[in-house]
């Protein structure tokens, strides 16, 4: 027998029936089509340690494992600090700072989060790709989920576009909300061809957002904003909307000579873990900036 249970490069599930059949049961556990198709040619899906037939009938107690080989990266490494909230063999979860670029671009190739991510993996030799689950913008801070093999970036992104991930931001926004709480749901597209400027427009993509007061500040308040749809900017166009646009938005409002950035920050966030299924909740507490902003705003 070849099987390692210890191995990081694998990833095992036990079969808990005798019904399903190897492919029925990677269906089961929500496994895509095409990463089968992937998997099952490369011949890295084994049963018990050795690989088998699709058609193999499971027994209870079975070890179904899918085999995550050691990867290259091609982002160039950059030493930075990194503010590491959680790390097992699937995840990495990082409390992004302000004023950051995710993931390199035309006009940002250094001093990404992917350069330090790729640095932290060589330094700790981790042989994984950088495959980041969600993204923030660049003044935006707080959670960024890393997936560290093929399964579990497809077991994440899964429950993303279903809406299934429960996400929370910190946002302070012009003006004072008399409402304790409210609904925003209006669908949200691009303000024109080739703008990164978003708006709420009929021919948008539906978008739901709902807030709580925390705390009124002067001419300014304090608001949990929990998501449930993931449209790029929607927090950012629902306030603006309804006349409360987030403070230091330049892009929405207007720069702030008391914040360098937009005031907004993803705190918690909620799913399930990729491989155990167990619920996984993650905080990430609110910057020094925003709380110099609140602390500026007291009334």
């Amino acid at each position: 027998m070849n099987f390692l249970k210890d191995s990081k490069n694998l990833i095992n599930f036990t079969c808990n029936n005798d019904d399903l059949d190897l492919q029925e049961f990677l269906k089961y556990i929500d496994l895509s089509a095409r990463m089968f198709r992937k998997l099952y040619k490369e011949k890295k899906i084994l049963v018990n340690g050795k690989f088998q037939r699709k058609g193999i009938s499971l027994n209870k107690g079975d070890i179904v494992s899918l085999v995550m080989e050691d990867e290259t990266e091609d982002i160039k490494a950059e030493k930075m600090d990194l503010d590491i909230i959680y790390e097992d063999d699937d995840l990495l979860i990082i409390n992004k700072e302000p004023n950051i670029v995710v993931h390199p671009t035309k006009s940002h190739q250094t001093n990404t989060l992917s350069n330090g991510i790729a640095y932290y993996f060589k330094e700790n030799k981790i042989n994984r790709k950088i495959r980041f689950v969600n993204r923030l913008d660049m003044d935006t801070s707080g959670i960024v989920i890393i997936a560290k093999n093929s399964f579990a970036h497809q077991q994440m992104a899964l429950q993303f576009e279903n809406n299934t991930v429960e996400k929370k931001y910190l946002a302070i926004v012009e003006g004072i909300i008399k409402e304790d709480t409210g609904t925003i749901d209006l669908p949200i597209g691009r303000k024109e061809d080739k703008s990164i400027k978003k708006i709420v427009t009929d021919n948008g993509q539906n978008a739901l957002t709902k807030f709580r007061v925390i705390s009124r500040l002067k001419d300014a308040t304090l608001v949990e904003v929990r998501i449930y749809t993931g449209r790029s900017h929607q927090i950012r166009v629902h306030m603006d909307y309804i006349g409360h646009p987030i403070i230091g938005d330049s892009l929405y409002n207007k720069k702030s000579n008391l914040i360098s950035r937009q005031a907004l920050h993803s705190y918690y966030l909620k799913a399930k873990h990729p491989r155990t299924k167990k619920a996984i909740i993650f905080e990430a507490p609110i910057p020094f900036d925003m709380v110099e902003l609140i602390n500026l705003m007291k009334v």
